[in-house]
């Protein structure tokens, strides 16, 4: 059997508009878990941002044609023009991006994963969707920031739908009504971590937001919003750059910016998942141990010896 650090791996995280019929959700992810080659790891949905998160990974091809699935799966389950939710949508699948599983995992690559994107970019066009290729995959500059391209969720990009510059790579352009737009993308590992206040003014989340994310001075590589979610106000975070501001930098700068507003933070949530390292940054920082590594995990330590071990 071939290593699979040989074969190029990626994983697929996108994002689509619903977070509240079971029913509805379920049939999207099947779309997903039927197809050979590709693995679920987990499915996070959120009835206050009327969304889900499908994390599955695989090689180029599976992956492929099970994007294509979701996509039309969505297009299917999903009336945006009935969609409500705090976390602001610009489309039935809102955002599909496309991370490589370099090594120890794989030899993938973010130029691959740029590949794929664009590649599935164009099937899901087919679909009659329109589609906008961001991060590594931008066609154009100005769309690689994700947050420049959904400014002002689905009603803003079709207001600006006619403007050359804002024309979809693939698909109609014409916005249509039903199923909106798609951001394909490819891009590094980011975590997306969430903090709920004890208080419901949204307004104190949305200064603290201001205050901590990259765009407004903040920190790097952070991005964030200030929304109100099941009646708390909430700080909802992606960290792009886990080298450049950790889970934990990011939460104690959450805290102090709302000590200062008399409120403080009451728990924390994680959508989708996260890398082993950013585990270990946190255990290192809230149990005192700089030099906690995969060696002092029994699972890890475990995994490692499996993997080294000659096959019979």
């Amino acid at each position: 059997m071939a290593d699979a650090r040989s074969k190029k791996l990626f994983e697929a995280v996108p994002n689509f508009s619903e977070g509240r019929d079971p029913g509805k959700i379920g049939r999207i992810a099947a779309s997903v878990k039927r197809t050979p080659g590709v693995t679920v790891l987990n499915l996070h949905s959120d009835p206050d941002h009327n969304r889900s998160v499908l994390t599955f990974v695989g090689e180029a091809e599976p992956l492929l044609t099970a994007s294509v699935a979701l996509a039309r799966a969505c297009v299917e389950e999903i009336d945006l023009t009935a969609q409500r939710g705090v976390h602001p949508r610009m489309g039935s699948l809102d955002v599909l991006p496309f991370v490589p599983l370099g090594p120890p995992l794989s030899e993938a690559n973010l130029q691959d994963a740029a590949r794929l994107a664009s590649e599935v970019g164009e099937e899901i066009g087919f679909l009659g969707v329109p589609v906008y290729l961001y991060g590594a995959a931008a066609s154009i500059p100005h769309r690689e920031n994700l947050a420049d391209v959904r400014r002002g969720g689905y009603e803003g990009l079709s207001a600006r739908a006619e403007d050359p510059a804002w024309r979809p790579d693939y698909g109609p352009e014409v916005m249509p009504a039903r199923s909106g737009a798609v951001a394909v993308g490819a891009r590094p590992f980011l975590v997306a971590f969430n903090a709920y206040l004890d208080t419901e003014d949204v307004q104190t989340a949305r200064e603290i937001a201001r205050e901590v994310r990259e765009r407004d001075g903040g920190l790097p590589q952070v991005k964030a919003l200030g929304l109100e979610v099941g009646g708390r106000a909430q700080v909802s975070m992606n960290l792009t750059d886990l080298g450049r501001t950790s889970i934990p930098a990011a939460l104690e700068a959450v805290r102090r910016a709302a000590e200062r507003r008399g409120a403080r933070v009451e728990e924390t949530e994680l959508v989708g998942l996260m890398p082993l390292g950013a585990v270990l940054e946190a255990a290192r920082y809230c149990l005192g141990l700089p030099e906690l590594g995969t060696e002092h995990v029994v699972e890890a330590a475990l995994w490692q010896n499996l993997r080294e071990a000659p096959e019979l």
